[in-house]
């Protein structure tokens, strides 16, 4: 068992610091998120090093654009996240225990840098599919091991954390995927059991800290496509986080324990036209279209990155990112080329 980080005891539970829930646990109780546990007074990573999945994936799929476009990077997932989303796509191991998947076999630290080292054209690893904020002991053992080696770090997560473990990430962290679920509080209250309060401080502290950030807008009927709170949250982007922050609209499924229809096509197409206003970088997702996806220079226009499904071709931009026909930087230099 691995003895967990961010919590304090007292003379009957410990309080887990970890996220904003800052869970109160009695002996042998578990928090929200299903893997952290008291055993003896003591705050216990049951899901610590219980890896579940580990794929290479294209950078495109986390989704980063604009972050080594056309790269792969090592993907590795676990079980159990702080959100009870009733829309998961994921829902099979993020709201599980580890006593849901007895068979799951731990994977060293040393392991996942030595594969991620072996992939052929691999930028590094991603910590993704559950929420990884959830297992931060093995995240950050990982991270710095990766470091070590010139492996960049990528976290996909729904940005429910508090500031000291956030600032512990950012160290090791070279981008950040964030799910900005909706702008309304009911909406995180009801349909998440949490709050969206948390989220736009981690988001504003990720932007500040420098490290490359892209924000992902999951667009569900009759839940957060009103057009006002879209609107505002855009604006909010642009004002606090620069019109330059990449947002990609995803279309919703139907799945686990919401039964709203999918996402139109028009729908969607609706709110990236709302989000072009205000923003330079707006994308589309879970769409089979080609509308959406491609990269253009905010000043003239030219495309610059071309994608079809995960094919991506940089066409349009030199060796530091800028645009071949006006000269704009549309991606920095240092997220075009690693060495």
């Amino acid at each position: 068992m691995t003895e967990a980080r961010y919590y304090t005891t007292h003379s009957d539970h410990v309080e887990c610091h970890l996220c904003p829930h800052d869970c109160h646990l009695k002996e042998g109780k578990t928090g929200i998120c299903r893997v952290r546990k008291n055993v003896g007074g003591k705050l216990i990573s049951e899901n610590y090093s219980r890896v579940c999945a580990l794929h290479s994936d294209p950078i495109e799929k986390k989704p980063l654009y604009h972050y080594f476009p056309g790269r792969k990077i090592l993907s590795v997932g676990g079980i159990g996240c702080n959100l009870h989303c009733r829309f998961c796509q994921n829902w099979e191991i993020s709201q599980s225990g580890i006593a849901d998947f007895p068979s799951l076999k731990s994977t060293d630290p040393d392991d996942v840098v030595r594969i991620a080292g072996q992939q052929a054209e691999n930028l590094g690893i991603a910590y993704t599919y559950n929420e990884p904020a959830v297992w931060i002991e093995y995240m950050l053992d990982i991270a710095e091991k990766a470091r070590e080696k010139r492996l960049k770090n990528v976290m996909v997560t729904n940005g429910f954390i508090n500031p000291g473990p956030l600032h512990d990430l950012i160290r090791y962290m070279d981008a950040f995927s964030v799910d900005l679920k909706a702008f309304t509080e009911s909406f995180y209250k009801e349909l998440t059991a949490s709050r969206l309060a948390p989220v736009l401080d981690t988001l504003k502290t990720i932007s500040k800290s420098g490290r490359h950030l892209e924000i992902t807008n999951l667009l569900i009927p009759n839940r957060n496509d009103d057009p006002d709170d879209f609107k505002r949250m855009t604006e909010w982007i642009a004002g606090e986080l620069g019109p330059a922050t990449v947002l990609h609209i995803s279309r919703y499924f139907p799945t686990y324990k919401t039964n709203e229809p999918p996402t139109s096509e028009k729908k969607l197409l609706e709110f990236f036209h709302l989000a072009r206003r205000r923003l330079n970088y707006v994308y589309l997702g879970n769409l089979r279209t080609a509308a959406g996806q491609n990269t253009y220079c905010p000043s003239c226009n030219t495309t610059v990155i071309t994608r079809s499904g995960y094919a991506t071709e940089v066409s349009g931009l030199d060796h530091s990112g800028h645009c071949l026909n006006c000269g704009m930087e549309v991606i920095p230099q240092h997220n075009m080329h690693f060495s």
